[in-house]
Order: C-alpha cells, then sequence, then structure tokens
C-alpha cells in the first residue's frame, strides 16, 4: 500500500488550510470581497490567517471585532463546519487562492473570496452568455429568451441566468432543451433553492452537467440584497449579457451596468415600445447596446479566439463541415447539394470569425474568378443563407 511522503503530505495540508483560509474570512463578521482581499494581500499566505497575532490581524486591515473571531479560533471551526457540510450536501467550493477559480471572475472589481458550487465545477470556465430579464415578461419575451438561448447553447456556448421566475427561467429550459450546459447564479445557498417551483429545474440543470453558484454560505435565504449583489456576478463570469424585457426599475438594469463597468458586451432584443419592459433593452441600445434578433448578432461579436474554439468543437462533434488541407467541405450542413465551382472558391475564401470585405475577396481570387462570377456567387450564397452580407460590402461565412 503506497502512502504520500512528509513533502507532499505537508502539501496537501498546506493548500487545504490556506482553502479554509479564505473560508475562515468569508464568515467572519464584517469581512467582505474588498477586505478580505486586501487582507489575504497583507498576510502573505491564506494559511497564515490562523497563525497571526491579534496585532497582525489588524495590520492586516480586520476591524477590532473580526479579529477577535479570527484569533479566537471561532473564523476555522466556522470554515471548517461549512466545508463539511458543503460535502455532506454533494457540493464544493472554489477560493480566490485556487486555480480552478474562474479567471473572468477575477477580472471583475470585487470577485467573492468563496463561490459555492453544485454540479459540474468544470463548466465555469468555458465561454458563456449571461441571458437576464424581467420576472414578469410577455410571451414573446419568454419565447425569444427561450429561442435565443436554444440556438446559442446549440453552438457551445454556456448559457447563464440567474434561475428566477420568467426570463431567467425560460434561458435555463432553453439551453437544456438544445442539450447545451448552462449555470444557475443564486442569491441564497446552494441548498435553498428559490423560487421554490424551480426545484426540478434546478435538478435538471445539475443532472444535465449544469451547474449551480453562489457566494452565500450554507442555508442564506432569500434576502432581497442578495440578488443585485450577485448580479456582478453573473456578468463577471459571462463573455457577454443578453437582455429580453426589463422594466425602468428592473434588477436588470444592474447586471447590464455591471457588464459595462467589466467591459463585457450589453446585447438588448428590442421590444414594443408601448409595453412597458421594453424600456429596458429599447434604452439599452441606444445607449450602445447590440440590437439582437438572433443568435448570430451575439456569435458576430464573440472574440475570434472563442468563436474559433467553439467551431472546432462542433467540427469534432460533426455540427459543421470539417476542413481539410484547409479547405471548407463542398457540402453544407443543411444542404448535401455540391456547390457550383464558383461558389465552392468564394465560399472557401470567408471565414466564420472575421468578415472580408468585397475589395479584399476580389483581389484574392484574382486570376480564377471574375468580379460578375463573385457578385453572383455571392448573391446565390446569401440566398442559400450559407453568407451574410455585414455593413459596408463585408461578407461572413454563417455556420
Amino acid at each position: 500500500m503506497t502512502t504520500r511522503s512528509d513533502t507532499e503530505q505537508y502539501t496537501l495540508n498546506t493548500n487545504e488550510t490556506a482553502r479554509l483560509g479564505w473560508m475562515a474570512l468569508m464568515l467572519t463578521p464584517e469581512m467582505g470581497p474588498m477586505r478580505i482581499g486586501k487582507a489575504m494581500a497583507r498576510l502573505g499566505a491564506a494559511e497564515r490567517v490562523f497563525e497571526a497575532s491579534l496585532t497582525e490581524l489588524e495590520g492586516a486591515g480586520l476591524p477590532a471585532r473580526a479579529a477577535q473571531f479570527v484569533f479566537e479560533g471561532c473564523a476555522f471551526k466556522a470554515a471548517e463546519d461549512e466545508a463539511k457540510r458543503v460535502a455532506d450536501v454533494g457540493g464544493c467550493f472554489l477560493t480566490r487562492g485556487d486555480a480552478a477559480y474562474p479567471e473572468r471572475l477575477l477580472e471583475i472589481y470585487d470577485p467573492p473570496a468563496v463561490i459555492w458550487i453544485r454540479g459540474n465545477a468544470e463548466l465555469l470556465p468555458r465561454p458563456g452568455i449571461a441571458v437576464v430579464g424581467t420576472r414578469q415578461p410577455s410571451p414573446y419575451g419568454l419565447g425569444m429568451a427561450e429561442m435565443l438561448s436554444r440556438d446559442l447553447a446549440n453552438r457551445r456556448l454556456t448559457i447563464l441566468s440567474g434561475m428566477a421566475r420568467g426570463v431567467d427561467s425560460a434561458a435555463h429550459k432553453g439551453a437544456l432543451d438544445a442539450g447545451g450546459k448552462t449555470v444557475a447564479v443564486w442569491g441564497t445557498g446552494i441548498d435553498v433553492v428559490y423560487p421554490k417551483e424551480n426545484k426540478k429545474l434546478a435538478e435538471r440543470i445539475v443532472e444535465s452537467g449544469g451547474t449551480i453558484v453562489s457566494e452565500y454560505r450554507l442555508g442564506t435565504f432569500p434576502a432581497p440584497q442578495n440578488f443585485p449583489l450577485r448580479n456582478r456576478i453573473l456578468s463577471g463570469m459571462s463573455v457577454g449579457v443578453l437582455v429580453v424585457e426589463a422594466g425602468e426599475y428592473s434588477g436588470t438594469r444592474i447586471t447590464a451596468r455591471c457588464a459595462m463597468e467589466q467591459n463585457r458586451d450589453v446585447y438588448a432584443v428590442p421590444g414594443n415600445v408601448t409595453n412597458k419592459n421594453s424600456w429596458g433593452p429599447n434604452t439599452l441600445i441606444k445607449q450602445g447596446a447590440k440590437l439582437t434578433a438572433t443568435w448570430e448578432d451575439v456569435w458576430e461579436d464573440l472574440p475570434s479566439n472563442v468563436k474559433r474554439k467553439l467551431e472546432e468543437e462542433m467540427q469534432a462533434a460533426g455540427q459543421i463541415e470539417s476542413r481539410v488541407g484547409g479547405a471548407a467541405s463542398l457540402f453544407s450542413r443543411d444542404d448535401d447539394r455540391p456547390l457550383p465551382e464558383h461558389e465552392r472558391l468564394v465560399l472557401d475564401k470567408l471565414r466564420r470569425d472575421e468578415s472580408i470585405q468585397l475589395d479584399e475577396l476580389i483581389e484574392g481570387l484574382e486570376g480564377q474568378l471574375g468580379s460578375a462570377e463573385i457578385f453572383t456567387a455571392l448573391f446565390e450564397l446569401e440566398l442559400s443563407g450559407r453568407v451574410k452580407q455585414m455593413p459596408g460590402k463585408n461578407y461572413l461565412r454563417r455556420f
């Protein structure tokens, strides 16, 4: 029977102690994400939380009451108890000191010191779109949330939302119906389903390989102040936020504002101006959000490296045609008819992740096709849905 060496055992214990150090400060009175971050920076190592004197703790920025709580061992006991309870309910937790902590979340101003997780933690680093909106949507809003989430999930994007009634629930269901992955960010503990009628939805998310995330300890009830705070996590973990119906004073506005402050893209589905829930998305569009009617409106704005990664995954899964020797297959995903030579040559020059200007396309095909043949090919390819024309005579290859 093999055993760990003394060095390996020490490393394991040090790592466990460091993780408990983050958890201990998270459970300490008067300590929030910003104060915890500053304290950890001053202490130099998370495990030093349990070794520091009262003076050192206060010097690290802990208020007197918090320093006393840690120094007397109360924080350590609370952290140990919480870690055991999390394991008992089948969950886990990640700290800002863990390599698996979502990188995008570390980019925001005040990332949580600890996040509680139920489900697939490996899903969190994947690129995703947060879909948010009113709890009382119109049939149009529900339909758009579900359709866009389904279509984006079909393209391997993770769908994030808050599992609230209305738009949030529709977004999760759309992703699940597509066989995709979805992440629910809660304003309660991961053991407290809210609203209660979404219990089956929560179970379905976890069973399908999705994830439930919270910055609140087990047993935390749905206090109103928790939900605006959790919105920064929702936007922070995503590459962009899509707004579907939201009133003038909706909490969705907080998520959109967080997204802008975090340098995330904001998308909005336009609505009927006579509907009060159209105020949010329509105003966001006036302020510069991307008007969104189809999944392609989101896809076009994704970073090239993200699109390339997702495209490779879809090719591997046979969702789109593969490339052999740098050339695309002659067969479309939706049409097995071989393309005419002039259409194939034009299609080979176009990319899904970056548009090409018409003059550049003509120059690239010089000696192979004349301009008239290129115009004809582009027209036919647009009609068949293989190519999309962008402003300024730029062309993009569709899926």
